[in-house]
């Protein structure tokens, strides 16, 4: 046995040296995934297989380059033959020797969600569909749900049923349309079209089955229907497919991911050997034991037991703030104590949330006290504006079709060419039948443009034949950089002078940074690899983890991540199980695998926070407390402090706090930051509350008026009801607080 399995315990052992046949790895939170796939990656170069026999697919570019710097420090260099990347990068690598049999070029464009968007925006333009009554984003999104059930805009449009989804249905043919016209591929395609080239080209398909004989899956659980069947194609013929994933952090269903493919693996290979790596080497035995006393509640899983031999570690806390701004300030302070307590850096602390909209009030409070954040998930840096624009020529260079691309960039910087014109432009183009690169340059463009603007026209269209020449013949960075000088952006930016502009400048000197990285690590790659490879980056592969500040995150950006210290905020009814999925169980059941998701990331600390009333949509609102909370074994939680009703109706004044200037000593009591004249309600003694009320009674509120409770849950203190408000609408209320009284 090969002397680097010894770094395995004996499961992990067995599962990474079983390489024959159909294996499914169970991999709870923390048992090591990631060391087990590229040890098992190792062991079968280790057997003389060779490395192109390999097929690896992940969820992000990081996990994949972290399993390849490790496979090679273990075997060395002869495993970069190896094809491991995201689904994504994968098929489009294929789609690009095989993009003829389908009918496209090789050097097709990648439309990210925003191209596709803006696309879309087009479309309903030119179909004069009002884009306030049928938003673009929601129309895109409803394209991209059919797409990955495999309906065709055909299939679509015979099913639409209602006013939005016939719109959707005529936007959805304009869209694949378009597509195929700009020789592009938007990021469901890139799934799509390999499963129809397999499906249409069956000598094809093998020929990929023949070359990869050893098939790895990482994050099974969270595969959508396509990726399920393109697994299970190249499968076929060897059977040696091995997927690793863990039932328990299926969170990703609202991207159409199907918990059912990791649930039903055994039906669909019954030969398979099933491993369940249960020690856990992340976490303390008080978070792991939290967590689990959360997702055993979940009915749809696989059985399994997570332990660890870490140290027990202190008890969960539990911080209750009265409201959003509170819950802010009381991160900070925690984060201040926390890190003089364990001598931690800030990189050692992640705030986790469950929209992205929690993130203003956590920003806010970090920012007044001169704490340095990350962002995950914000703006990416190859979305924004600035770089969007250099890509788009980059983009017309690669791929002359890509009408878009064109038109984002036809008058950026400005020379001219108005809205009017363009309009005329591609009238040209559909009386001609031309592409808008052709039309451009047509000797009969003068007819339908005015003399004043062909010019400009001209000489635009000048420029992209001359780069397009020259693409092959310079380096991609040294293009680049001929092209942005010959635009001008960079001396505009400068010329302008703002703080935002010499921003958007250091953006675009980035780029051509990145361009020059790009090439020196992959010099034959050209244009189109580099135009590939950022069009499928994350936001997580973007994320500077490296930096020393504190880490903000939506919880499903978290996944696969791990800090010492985790804060969940926002844990209320309605925001954490979100309010779409507490009647639902399937929806209630991955919002529980969420919180799941985040407890584990802790490793030393978790603190779990909820505001008493919060400002939601511009609204303020009283919260319930999360059903989650008290789910937890209240033996590993500790209460941290009493907060108080900020007021007792959402018309009372409420006192303006001020916020930290500095921090605190750490001993200092919460109420010398935050004055509350208020009762003490957290301790005033209410004998079930949920006694005095029933489901379908009429109850009057202080603040809402009349309404009628729909559903009571709970007990004792922690008793809540949904009350439908003839005013308000529906209400999730804690009956401890509401003081409801019988109509």
């Amino acid at each position: 046995m090969q002397a680097f399995l010894e770094a395995l315990n004996p499961v992990q052992r067995e599962a990474a040296t079983t390489i024959d046949g159909p294996v499914m790895i169970v991999a709870g939170a923390g048992s090591g995934k990631t060391r087990v796939l590229t040890y098992r990656t190792a062991y079968i170069l280790s057997q003389g297989k060779r490395a192109e026999s390999i097929l690896a697919l992940t969820f992000t570019n990081k996990a994949a380059n972290e399993m390849k710097e490790r496979i090679i420090s273990l075997v060395g260099p002869e495993s970069r033959g190896i094809w491991m990347g995201t689904f994504h990068s994968i098929f489009a690598r294929i789609l690009r020797f095989e993009a003829e049999h389908l009918g496209y070029e090789r050097n097709f464009s990648i439309y990210d969600t925003d191209d596709s968007q803006q696309m879309v925006k087009s479309i309903m333009n030119s179909l004069n569909i009002s884009q306030q009554q049928y938003p673009p984003n929601g129309i895109r999104s409803r394209i991209s749900n059919a797409k990955n059930q495999m309906m065709t805009a055909k299939q679509f449009k015979a099913a639409a049923a209602d006013p939005l989804l016939e719109k959707t249905a005529f936007v959805y043919e304009e869209y694949e349309k378009r597509l195929r016209q700009n020789n592009a591929m938007d990021f469901d395609d890139l799934l799509l079209k390999p499963l129809e080239l397999f499906q249409r080209h069956k000598e094809i398909l093998q020929r990929y089955q023949w070359r990869f004989r050893y098939l790895m899956v990482d994050e099974y659980q969270d595969t959508n229907r396509v990726q399920y069947m393109l697994i299970n194609e190249l499968a076929s013929l060897g059977r040696n497919v091995c997927v690793v994933g863990d039932d328990a952090q299926s969170i990703y269903a609202f991207r159409g991911a199907d918990i059912r493919n990791i649930l039903d693996f055994e039906k669909d290979y019954p030969e398979a050997k099933v491993f369940r790596l249960e020690q856990n080497y992340r976490s303390t035995k008080t978070i792991l034991a939290a967590a689990d006393s959360v997702i055993k509640r979940n009915v749809d899983q696989i059985e399994k037991t997570l332990w660890t031999d870490n140290d027990e570690g202190e008890p969960v806390t539990l911080i209750i703030a009265d409201d959003d701004r509170e819950e802010g300030f009381k991160v900070v302070q925690k984060i201040e104590e926390e890190s003089h307590k364990r001598k931690l850096d800030l990189k050692d602390f992640a705030v986790l949330y469950r929209t992205n909209a929690q993130s203003r009030s956590i920003e806010d409070a970090l920012r007044r006290n001169g704490i340095p954040y990350i962002i995950v998930g914000g703006v990416a840096f190859y979305k924004r504006k600035e770089i969007k624009d250099v890509l788009a020529y980059l983009r017309v260079v690669a791929n002359p079709k890509d009408s878009e691309s064109i038109l984002r960039i036809i008058n950026y910087p400005g020379r001219g060419i108005g809205e009017t014109t363009v309009e005329k432009i591609q009238a040209f183009c559909r009386e001609h039948s031309l592409s808008l690169f052709d039309a451009l340059a047509s000797e009969s463009l003068g007819d339908a443009v005015p003399e004043r603007t062909l010019k400009s026209v001209r000489k635009f269209s000048e420029m992209l034949r001359k780069y397009i020449a020259l693409k092959d013949e310079l380096s991609v960075s040294e293009l680049a950089r001929m092209l942005v000088d010959e635009i001008g952006i960079l001396q505009d930016f400068k010329d302008e002078n703002t703080v935002e502009s010499l921003a958007r400048r250091e953006n675009v000197l980035e780029l051509l940074s990145a361009l020059t990285e790009f090439n020196d690590l992959r010099p034959d790659a050209g244009l189109d690899g580099f135009l590939e490879e950022v069009s499928l980056v994350s936001d997580v592969d973007q994320a500077e983890f490296g930096r020393n500040a504190v880490t903000i995150m939506t919880l499903h950006a978290a996944k696969g991540l791990e800090f010492p210290v985790v804060f969940i905020t926002g844990l209320e009814e309605g925001l954490f199980p979100l309010s779409n999925s507490m009647l639902d169980k399937k929806e209630l059941e991955e919002e529980r695998r969420l919180f799941y998701v985040g407890i584990t990331r802790s490793m030393k600390k978790l603190s779990l926070l909820y505001a008493l009333t919060r400002y939601r949509f511009g609204e303020f609102s009283y919260s319930v407390r999360s059903r989650f909370l008290d789910e937890i074994d209240e033996a590993l939680v500790v209460t941290e402090g009493n907060s108080r009703l900020a007021s007792l109706s959402p018309s009372a004044p409420r006192e303006v706090r001020k916020p930290f200037t500095q921090f605190k000593k750490k001993n200092d009591d919460v109420n010398k930051y935050f004055t509350d004249t208020m009762p003490d309600y957290e301790n005033e003694s209410q004998i079930g509350p949920a006694a005095r009320h029933k489901v379908g009674s009429r109850v009057i509120h202080e603040a809402f008026g009349k309404g009628r409770i729909l559903a009571i849950d709970g007990r004792g203190d922690n008793a809540r009801a949904v009350v439908d408000f003839e005013s308000v609408g529906k209400k999730n209320l804690m009956l401890k607080f509401a003081n409801l009284r019988s109509a």
